[in-house]
């Protein structure tokens, strides 16, 4: 492997001292033209870079650099997060590192380890399902923190999050208004503080409709697609829903995969919207939380306070919006 050229390389190359080159690399612009041209055409012959993780270290430089840890970056909705978070650090010159922790709590822990010794300026993390330590744990200093998607108790950090529970009782109410009441929950474990607060604004539609929540209709082990879908398609076969709100994107597709398979559907709305929602006849009634508003406000707080803010914490917490496109409703041929 060839070695990589370093900056004395360049400085020998350009016949300055090292110091000078140092200059050149780091925005100097009063060095004599001549010596600067000799330095640029060295860095192009060896095609120098500039070590930026070095430069970090040293007193008052930055890495330029934000850390990003997501869940599951395969998931439309961590990737659109991801990307309104890539759109402001981009536009504030910083580069966003990303990571998915895929739920687990020491791979998180690693990551975050990881990308603080590369000396990132901040973190933005969607905390895991399952947390292997607590904030307090890790050594300090913390770089500026803030949590995405999922509140912690560490009080140390700016927080963004969707009203995830009253997005969930206003999509469990409009199925009732349509008529339904044996409403099944489809979701992904209550390990997850999303699922939970959507599967409490769930069962608080049902308890003001006045229906008890029958636990036979709450399923929370439907992580993928395929396992929402074998899920629902035992709800069909049994007959024992008239309805399902489905508690994510992926337990939404798989739903509409199980109605596609039995040759029918039930009434359904999903919690996040996505592209192929509008494909469907009837198009599918979602919850729609502005994603890319959370990405960037939580973008937008890292840079406030690697700008200096050093206000109070704060918690933004975003409305949702019901969209009903006609999922909601029963299917008219059915019973014919």
């Amino acid at each position: 492997m060839p070695r990589i050229p370093t900056m004395n390389d360049v400085a020998r190359e350009a016949r300055v001292s090292l110091k000078t080159v140092s200059r050149h690399v780091n925005g100097a612009t009063n060095i004599d033209p001549e010596l600067a041209a000799r330095i640029s055409a060295a860095i192009v012959k060896l095609g120098y870079r500039r070590n930026l993780s070095a430069a970090s270290i040293r007193p008052g430089r930055t890495s330029r650099t934000i850390g990003l840890v997501i869940s599951d970056l395969a998931n439309p909705y961590y990737s659109t997060l991801a990307g309104a978070v890539e759109s402001v650090a981009d536009a504030a010159g910083y580069l966003v590192t990303i990571a998915s922790s895929n739920e687990e709590g020491p791979r998180h822990d690693r990551l975050v380890d990881r990308l603080m010794e590369q000396r990132v300026d901040g973190l933005i993390v969607v905390p895991p399902q399952h947390p292997a330590r607590d904030w307090s744990e890790v050594a300090s200093p913390i770089p500026p923190l803030v949590f995405l998607d999922r509140p912690t108790p560490y009080e140390g950090a700016d927080t963004v999050l969707a009203d995830n529970g009253g997005g969930a009782r206003e999509a469990t109410s409009a199925l009732c208004r349509a008529g339904a009441r044996r409403i099944a929950y489809v979701g992904d474990s209550p390990g997850i503080h999303t699922m939970r607060e959507r599967h409490a604004g769930y069962a608080a539609a049902l308890a003001a409709a006045g229906i008890r929540v029958a636990e036979s209709l709450v399923i929370t082990t439907a992580h993928t697609r395929e396992q929402a879908r074998r899920a629902v398609g035992a709800l069909l076969r049994d007959g024992s829903a008239d309805a399902v709100f489905a508690a994510n994107n992926r337990a939404t597709i798989g739903a509409l995969l199980a109605f596609r398979q039995a040759g029918r559907r039930l009434p359904l709305i999903g919690f996040d919207d996505f592209e192929t929602a509008l494909l469907g006849s009837p198009p599918v009634s979602v919850v729609s939380q502005d994603i890319e508003l959370m990405g960037r406000t939580a973008a937008e707080l890292m840079i406030a306070r690697l700008n200096g803010d050093g206000s109070e914490f704060v918690t933004r917490v975003f409305p949702t919006r019901l969209v009903l496109r006609g999922s909601e409703k029963p299917d008219p041929e059915e019973g014919r």
